[in-house]
């Protein structure tokens, strides 16, 4: 298994966590908003990766956009969990074969 993928579950299981209601939101809140960084760095790693990999990189994309807008209340909780679910199954998919 590639790094990439490797990294996908990572990010995805992540974004699952500041998924729960409630919880992940007041997490994001009561650190000032810097897990949302964190997580913007990560899925910056995981394109970056994929590209290298050759594999499908929508997930790092919606990671990447989903840390962007995660700091509005409701829209954040349904683009953690859209980008987990989306994460993981990119992270299912095989990488590309280098021709």
């Amino acid at each position: 298994m590639s790094l990439s993928r490797i990294m996908k579950f990572i990010t995805g299981s992540l974004e699952a966590l500041l998924g729960i209601p409630i919880l992940g939101g007041a997490y994001i809140i009561g650190n000032a908003w810097a897990p949302l960084f964190f997580m913007l760095f990560l899925h910056l790693v995981t394109l970056v990766l994929t590209k290298r990999d050759r594999g499908a990189s929508a997930g790092s994309i919606l990671g990447i956009i989903t840390s962007l807008i995660g700091w509005i209340p409701f829209v954040g909780f349904l683009m953690h969990v859209l980008t987990a679910i989306v994460l993981f199954i990119t992270g299912l998919m095989p990488d590309r074969e280098s021709a």
